[in-house]
């Protein structure tokens, strides 16, 4: 991997949102008068728990501004007690984060307040511990808990100049809201990460978490049970390259900032609309979504999901299969399905393997050298989402079919131009083909060798073929056809006697058909250099005119090579007899 970091340029830092960009004003009279009720009974700041000061249910400590508060809450229809963070001027239960989600109190006799050795700690009625800050304070009577107006919960002490013990955005819930930091830190084997809830009323540890990967490239992951579920594909600076409706979410303060010789990664966001008010959640079902606080509605608008259909699931169709909008999976050109069985069951996630080994394999086999070039080439692919774990180059682009060409390994690649050269060596995985109109797509090469791509060209042509001969055809059945053998015996097989004349589109002959009815049959010459769908549109063109001074055409004949049209005999001859003598 480059050591040079891939970074999207840091939004510049903002004053946090006050009422008024919460879509609900509070007075000011009414504000004060809870400011001095507040500190007339505790005479300490509003925001602050300290080591004499807890707060008990159903008490709370606000953010500065008013923004957050810290206290405690109860779901609809539930008795269980939660400490949590939660938007304070939402008329709707938005909670950002949850301190005890794996252990709720059972009644209203809860406490939090700061524990004898400096952690900030959640007791029940018996001071039993149902969750802690778990660090280790070496100056307990100096500590404080702090609520931000960023939303964030910070446990310090004045033993290190009020240092960071601890943090609520180090341990995070299922909210991401701004100014959170989702990351690792490869080094120190650290990941901050949300994790979703078992349902969207109990907040205990569910099934799915998010974080972000570097890989060879960072990425956005979902996991399901610490299996690979969903991936954002790898970020170019800009955006993820495979996340659609996230266009918004890219230019308005979604950033992703990589540290590559460090070995950290964090992905944030901060919005430049100080009027809206957005935050996003990984649910129950893995699905990260993106929410707007509409005030007119009085409720949280969706504006993004990361799963759209199944295709977004990892894998969905194995190893060179395709997920296309219908959710249908196919093969890559030149691989066929693994398991037949399972694929006409609608069941792709088996995959797909190589029909046709690549040459250099061949070559490699047979020990006539090493990684040459022989004669594999490149299918080109329109893809909504890369493969997954691609390797990165910093070579430009007119290099990576050379660069790929040299590796046997490579079995694919594509480039862009905040990423450079992607390689793929191995399965590719996780591909997913789109036609929908505003979606980006990519340029994916599949390495092939040159029988496939033939064999590919073959089948483009006799598509082609058969399309253009159906659209003849359709033509055809507009027409009175007549057969080759009709025409024959009505010309006596085209005798020079019953030539009427030539030009250069070829011979004409008098013809009587089984009716008696008398013909002119003009048979073109193979050198006339009209094609069959040229003398299809000529005919289709003549038989629509009619008028009592034109020769009427009856019909043609189309067989094999030869081309003829069937007009109304002339006993008189001609026109231009009459006119030029």
């Amino acid at each position: 991997m480059s050591a040079t970091a891939t970074n999207a340029t840091r939004p510049k830092t903002r004053p946090r949102p006050q009422f008024k960009s919460l879509g609900k004003t509070i007075s000011c009279s009414v504000f004060l008068a809870l400011v001095s009720c507040f500190y007339l009974q505790f005479g300490t700041a509003l925001d602050i728990i300290t080591p004499s000061k807890s707060i008990k249910d159903p008490e709370s400590i606000i953010s500065q501004s008013g923004v957050f508060r810290l206290g405690f809450f109860s779901f609809a229809n539930s008795s269980n007690r939660y400490v949590g963070i939660l938007y304070n001027q939402i008329p709707v239960l938005t909670v950002a984060w949850v301190a005890n989600r794996n252990k709720p109190l059972k009644d209203s006799s809860g406490i939090l307040n700061i524990s004898d050795d400096g952690n900030l700690v959640v007791l029940n009625g018996k001071t039993e511990i149902l969750w802690s800050s778990n660090v280790t304070n070496t100056a307990p009577n100096t500590t404080t808990a702090q609520l931000l107006d960023s939303g964030n919960l910070i446990l310090s002490n004045g033993d290190d100049g009020g240092s960071s013990l601890w943090e609520s955005f180090e341990d995070l819930s299922n909210a991401f809201i701004e100014t959170m930091k989702i990351s690792t830190d490869v080094k120190k084997g650290r990941q901050v990460e949300l994790k979703s809830w078992k349902s969207p009323s109990d907040p205990s540890d569910g099934n799915f978490s998010f974080g972000i990967e570097p890989f060879n490239i960072p990425e956005g992951i979902i996991r399901k049970n610490n299996q690979l579920y969903f991936r954002t594909g790898p970020w170019n600076g800009n955006m993820f390259l495979g996340s659609i409706l996230m266009t918004a979410v890219y230019t308005d303060g979604f950033y992703v900032v990589a540290d590559n010789q460090q070995q950290t990664f964090y992905m944030a966001f901060e919005y430049s609309n100080d009027s809206m008010l957005i935050y996003c959640e990984l649910d129950s079902q893995g699905k990260f979504i993106e929410r707007r606080w509409d005030a007119g509605k009085g409720n949280w608008i969706n504006r993004y999901s990361s799963f759209q259909t199944d295709c977004d699931i990892y894998g969905y169709c194995g190893a060179f299969g395709i997920c296309d909008s219908s959710k249908r999976c196919s093969c890559i050109k030149g691989f066929k399905p693994r398991n037949i069985e399972e694929w006409s069951r609608g069941n792709g996630s088996s995959g797909c393997f190589r029909t046709t080994p690549l040459q250099c394999q061949r070559d490699n086999t047979n020990g006539s050298g090493g990684a040459g070039q022989g004669d594999d080439g490149f299918l080109k692919m329109m893809v909504k989402k890369v493969p997954a774990f691609p390797v990165r180059s910093s070579i430009i682009n007119g290099d990576c079919k050379d660069q790929c060409l040299e590796n046997c390994s490579c079995v694919a690649y594509a480039y862009d131009a905040g990423i450079g050269c992607m390689f793929w060596s191995g399965d590719l995985i996780d591909v997913q083909k789109f036609s929908t109109s505003g979606v980006d797509l990519y340029d994916l090469y599949i390495r092939l060798p040159s029988s496939e791509l033939e064999r590919n060209e073959k089948r483009k042509h006799i598509k082609h073929k058969i399309y253009r001969e159906n659209s003849i055809g359709v033509k055809l059945q507009q027409l009175p056809l007549f057969n080759f053998k009709q025409l024959a015996i009505a010309t006596n097989n085209f005798n020079h006697a019953k030539k009427l004349g030539q030009g250069g589109f070829g011979l004409v002959y008098k013809g009587i058909l089984d009716d008696g009815k008398e013909i002119a049959v003009k048979r073109l010459s193979k050198a006339s250099g009209q094609g069959l769908e040229e003398f299809v549109n000529e005919v289709v063109v003549i038989s629509k005119l009619q008028h009592r001074n034109l020769v009427r055409l009856f019909g043609c004949c189309v067989d094999r090579e030869e081309k003829m049209l069937v007009y109304e005999y002339m006993p008189n001859k001609s026109l231009d007899s009459f006119i030029f003598g």
